[in-house]
Formats: C-alpha cells, structure tokens, sequence
C-alpha cells in the first residue's frame, strides 16, 4: 500500500512558499486570508471513482474517490463553507482535473448570489499520440473508466454520443461547464511530455530521454513534436475563449504545476505573459479587475522569463 491509496501512509506536509496557499500578503495579495483546505490525494482517480472489484488473489478492491469527494465537501460545508460569499475550487496534475471534473457539482452546492470559480491547474490532459504512434495516455484513461466506474461525473450530454474515455478528456469536459473557470497550464508541460509524448512504453531511445526530462536538451526535431503537442493544446482551448467568465494562463515553460509554488505564482522568476504573474492574471480573472483575462504564450523557447529552477 502506498500513500496514493491509503491515508494511513500520508505524511505531514508544511506549506511555506506555497503558492497561492501562502498567508504572505506581498507574495499572495489575492488569496492571503482566505480560509483554505487542502485534500490530499489518494484514490487514482482524480476523485471520481466508485465501484468495487475482485483482484486476482480473491481480495476485494474499493474505488470509492467520488463518495471521499462527496463526504469531504459535506463536512465542510458543516463547518462553514455553507457561509460562504465566495469560494474557489482548485488543484493541480489529477487535482485540476478533479476540478475540471466536479467544477459544476461544486457550483451547484452554494445558493445564488455566492461568487463561485474554479481554477484547474496543469490538469488539462491531452489525447495525442506519443512517438510511437500510439495514445498511450488515451489507454491509460480507458484502463481508469473500466476499472473505476467514473461515468457518474461524466458529461450527460458527451455520453450520449462519444465513448465514456473520450467524456474523461478536459477537451470534451470543458464544453459542458458552465461555471467560471480559469485553466493554467504549460503549453509544454512536462510531465505531459514525460508520460504523453514519450512515456516508458512508447520506448524512448538516448535522445528522447534526455529531452524528456530537460527539453533545453531537446534538437530541432523533437521540438517540433513538442511545439504540434502545444499547438494541440491552444486548439482544443479554443472553446474557453468564447466562454464568458472564463480565463487562461497558458505558457511556454517546461514545468508543470504552478499555483503551489512560491516561485511559479509569485517570485522574481515567476512565468509572465503581458509582464504579469500568474498569480496578477488569475487575480485579475477573479476579481473580475479586467475582462477577457485570457493569455496565451508563443512557441519554446521565446519567454524569457521561463525559469530552469521551476518545478518540473
């Protein structure tokens, strides 16, 4: 058992320098004070699985994320959230796609009148080939539907005419929310390129992993796998520049997850587009300071402000 399917095996985290969790004022001037929960993850489905299965040695497996989500957002609303004027529903990797997927369930629990967004960062998963041909990460989905039972947090009206793996892709999910929704991710995000583009099975040669891990060590010809990837991406956000409310934050970094860390949200070597931060974008989105908050970077390696030293 490890710590991603037991909370028995969790240990203690700090957050200091912590992105848009810090209490500092000057590094979080949007969300300093907020009252704030982190969930841990821990059932390897984005919160959202929920069946039972007989494993081979005749012990019994229980996918129970989206009744962990449920049950967790219910005691919070016993100890306050029901209060609330506003509330923000976030997380990253799994987490933001966690928050793509329960965005309008959230919504839906506030009366009207409460401000309530949603921001997914580096969740936005994509179903590309890897360099091998094949859509390894669109298996990998396909594995987690069957196994999990996810249909349940499933778009309604993408079910009715695609198959359910296909309903589990931010692309198609995106379409159907109605709430505000901000989506941060890289346009070259690198776990992404480690486990999209060229993951273990695809059988990476010397070159690829070395770039898969740098992409400064990356030649010419890979990044032009890279730079279709990202191209991929802008196309299938498409949707979101037309939604009213509705933000992004997408940049050229080799990074992935940014709202958590100090140095990615709000620091001398944070992203920017338009010389502002992501912690002034998502700022600017929220507090609805400027409409259409919605940046997209140009192609690797043209940002100069995309740091070595982010998290990777």
């Amino acid at each position: 058992m490890t710590p991603r399917g037991s909370s028995n095996f969790m240990e203690p985290m700090q957050f200091t320098d912590a992105g848009i969790l810090d209490s500092d004022p000057e590094l979080n001037p949007d969300f300093y004070n907020w009252n704030k929960v982190y969930v841990r993850y821990c059932d390897g489905a984005s919160f959202s699985g929920d069946t039972q299965v007989l494993a081979q040695d005749g012990s019994t497996l229980y996918f129970r994320g989206l009744r962990i989500y449920e049950a967790i957002i219910d005691e919070l609303m016993e100890k306050g959230l029901a209060n609330a004027t506003q509330a923000l529903l976030t997380g990253c990797s799994a987490g933001g796609l966690a928050t793509i997927l329960h965005c309008d369930d959230f919504s839906a629990k506030f009366p009207q009148g409460v401000s309530v967004k949603c921001l997914a960062d580096a969740g936005f998963f994509l179903d590309v080939k890897d360099i091998s041909g094949e859509r390894s990460f669109w298996s990998k989905y396909d594995r987690l539907v069957r196994l999990q039972n996810v249909r349940e947090v499933l778009p309604k009206n993408c079910l009715t005419s695609k198959n359910p793996t296909e309903c589990l892709f931010p692309a198609e999910i995106i379409k159907s929310i109605r709430t505000p929704m901000f989506i941060l991710n890289s346009g070259y995000d690198s776990k992404q390129i480690q486990l999209n583009i060229a993951p273990d099975t695809s059988g990476p040669d010397k070159a690829w992993l070395s770039c898969k891990y740098n992409i400064s060590n990356c030649n010419s010809t890979q990044i032009e796998v890279l730079d279709e990837f990202r191209n991929t991406m802008v196309n299938e956000l498409k949707v979101v520049e037309d939604k009213k409310g509705c933000g992004m934050f997408i940049d050229s970094c080799f990074t992935h997850c940014q709202t958590i860390y100090g140095i990615s949200w709000n620091s001398p070597v944070s992203p920017r587009l338009g010389n502002k931060t992501i912690a002034d974008v998502v700022g600017n989105w929220h507090r609805g300071r400027s409409q259409g908050v919605k940046e997209i970077d140009c192609e690797y390696p043209c940002n100069p402000t995309c740091s070595s030293l982010l998290h990777t």
